[in-house]
């Protein structure tokens, strides 16, 4: 595991969470991430289809957010005088009741609290600020907060003495890498889905929260049990783990598979020149098939075990039995006679 960048003056490592089949430590955060992506459409939930945000970590350590609170006090002791018949709402999101102000990658909305005819709850106003002030008329609204995947709606009634109010969001992160033979896989080699639920307790969903993550990303979830599948290549090297999000955390976890690369070709004498479009099949001793290709130097990622590798050329059926294990890349020529 490796240790996150965070904008706190001291971290404070969590416990482990034990994994299946990775590793996990989750360390305390007043959290990042560059402007959001744009929210919701409505008050309650994206529209099906739109892509949810994720965030990266910038390449420095960020400063507090526009309109950020200084460490260890909420906004808005203060609220700005209001214009002429309206009144003043000072919000802010933290990491649940007992958590600390969000100081950034907080998106907000303000709806009036009565549909149009479409059944459109009407927008008021928006802010990317931390812990921005709307200047709102007498009358009901909906605020709309989110946080990466994490999100809060509430009705407030304005009346004519500004306020302000905190939104509880327990969101935390995480982070996900892999490694094999204790060496780490190249992110570009690497995705991950994530879903909701706990894959060792049989209750998890059966789409994805989210969706091809990359390793090293960031993203932005509300707390709770997260099952994880790294794809590592393209074929069937798959792990499964599961992991918990707490609060206010930045959750580093890494993945350990058992796998190798191996690159195939067809020749016609030991050490030959590899011939070029054969078609080739890898199958279990079982006969199931893993991976298809065509060319002269396949190149498969592989889950340690037992294969056959079958190249067909002009015709005719070429086969080898192959052994993968764990780390131990490999070149293995089949032989065209």
């Amino acid at each position: 595991m490796r240790p996150a960048a965070l904008l706190c003056a001291a971290l404070a490592l969590a416990a482990p969470v034990p994994t299946t089949s990775g590793a996990a430590v989750a360390q305390t955060m007043q959290f990042l991430g560059p402007p959001a992506a744009p929210p919701p459409a409505g008050p309650f939930a994206a529209p099906p289809g739109l892509s949810r945000p994720a965030f990266q970590v910038p390449g420095g350590a960020p400063g507090p957010g526009p309109g950020a609170a200084p460490a260890n006090r909420e906004p808005h002791a203060v609220l700005p005088q209001a214009p002429a018949g309206k009144a003043a709402l000072g919000v802010f999101a933290r990491f649940g009741s007992e958590g600390g102000a969000i100081a950034r990658g907080v998106v907000w909305r303000v709806f009036a609290d009565q549909p149009e005819s479409t059944g459109a709850f009407p927008l008021v106003a928006e802010s990317a600020e931390a812990s921005p002030v709307f200047f709102l008329n007498p009358g009901g609204y909906i605020i709309h907060v989110s946080y990466g995947f994490a999100s809060a709606a509430q009705r407030v009634q304005m009346g004519p003495v500004s306020r302000r109010q905190a939104f509880d969001l327990p969101a935390g992160a995480l982070r996900l890498s892999a490694d094999v033979d204790d060496k780490p896989i190249p992110a570009q080699k690497l995705t991950f889905d994530i879903f909701e639920g706990s894959f060792l307790q049989g209750r998890t969903s059966s789409q994805p929260y989210y969706r091809g993550a990359s390793a090293g990303e960031v993203v932005l979830l509300p707390e709770g049990t997260y099952h994880v599948v790294s794809t590592y290549g393209d074929a069937n090297a798959v792990v499964r783990a599961d992991v918990t999000v707490a609060p206010g955390k930045l959750t580093d976890a890494t993945v350990h598979h058992r796998a190798a690369q191996i690159m195939l070709k067809l020749v016609k004498v030991a050490g030959g020149e590899a011939q070029a479009d054969a078609q080739w099949t890898v199958i279990t001793p079982g006969g199931d098939t893993i991976k298809e290709s065509i060319g002269a130097f396949p190149t498969f990622v592989l889950s340690e075990g037992d294969y056959t590798a079958i190249a067909r050329k002009d015709g005719k059926n070429f086969s080898r039995e192959i052994k993968v294990e764990a780390g131990k890349n490999q070149e293995i020529e089949v032989l065209a006679k």
